[in-house]
């Protein structure tokens, strides 16, 4: 049976018909930045008029080099390129890394694929494997090595291994050569920059699949403001530099506060932190009541996902409403 759509981080609409509304709600259930890149003045040519060829090329080169890649393809927003992918191979068996983020195995078994959910893909004969690199939600790394070969002995035979980093700018990401074939890479611009409501992603990978994937998207695919918008955010080195640093240490308070209720650490990244608890439940309804959203995950009820607070005076009120 094809899953439905999983749940997800960001349903604030549903906690608020189950704990009440309120203008008072903090939503903590997302790996999303609290601090978004501030958006610059927009020509208003960027609103009404198509999407222009060369704004198109100015954000492909800004993303080559913040990525470190070579060939681009620009994306409404990286869910978009999980949903993509699948259609453009024939129905084959494709091993996913599990746990991590639903969306993936329900898009390639929408697209008639057989899927195998396994700890360590990569050790499978699957014609195509997909990571997380790090692991939503629970931070694990995969090798660039071990994605290599993996990338090589599936390229021989029409395979592909896809690498989902949309949590890459906030750790050293894996070094991955992704001119070779058989390898794709997609990127999240909306987590790390803040703004996830402007959908925005990338595929990154050898000259033959991201013309693929170009000529799957179709003309227009990314909106004029997100191309403005995504330029600008993209060269700013200065403000990714500043926010890797707020994020890493906000991430560490958060730790602090996470310990004193005796959350044993699960994982994460500095956008997230994974906790385990035997009363992880109870901890979820208290945090309701107090109108504070957290990620829980019904495949694993000792766990919950806390997404950074932005500013002291929720990390005061999240502390106080775990104690």
């Amino acid at each position: 049976m094809i899953p439905r759509v999983p749940d997800h981080g960001g349903g604030l609409a549903r906690a608020k018909a189950r704990f009440g509304d309120g203008a008072d709600w903090l939503d903590l259930s997302t790996g999303i930045n609290p601090w978004p890149y501030p958006v610059p003045a927009l020509a208003g040519d960027a609103w009404h008029r198509l999407p222009d060829e060369d704004a198109l090329a100015a954000l492909q080169h800004a993303a080559q080099g913040f990525y470190g890649a070579g060939p681009v393809a620009a994306a409404p927003g990286s869910q978009a390129l999980i949903q993509l992918l699948p259609r453009l191979l024939p129905p084959t068996e494709v091993a996913i890394a599990a746990p991590s983020y639903a969306e993936h195995v329900r898009c390639w078994r929408l697209a008639g694929h057989s899927v195998i959910e396994t700890d360590d893909p990569l050790a499978t004969d699957a014609a195509v494997v997909v990571v997380v690199d790090p692991n939503n939600p629970d931070g694990r790394r995969w090798p660039a090595a071990a994605l290599h070969e993996a990338a090589r002995s599936r390229a021989a035979r029409g395979g592909l291994v896809v690498v989902d980093q949309a949590f890459a700018e906030v750790v050293e990401p894996a070094a991955l050569d992704l001119g070779r074939p058989g390898l794709v890479a997609l990127r999240s611009f909306g987590k790390f920059f803040g703004l996830a409501g402007l959908r925005l992603g990338f595929a990154l990978g050898a000259p033959w699949w991201v013309a693929r994937i170009e000529d799957a998207l179709g003309p227009w695919a990314v909106s004029g403001p997100a191309l403005a918008i995504g330029r600008a955010a993209l060269a700013d080195a200065g403000w990714a530099a500043a926010t890797r640093i707020r994020l890493a240490a906000t991430a560490a308070a958060l730790d602090a506060v996470l310990d004193r209720p005796g959350f044993a650490p699960a994982g994460g990244t500095d956008l997230f932190r994974l906790v385990r608890a035997a009363d992880a439940a109870a901890a979820f309804e208290r945090l309701g009541r107090a109108h504070i959203l957290v990620r829980n995950f019904s495949y694993r009820p000792d766990w919950l996902r806390f997404g950074l607070p932005p500013d002291e005076a929720a990390l005061v009120r999240l502390d106080r409403a775990l104690s």
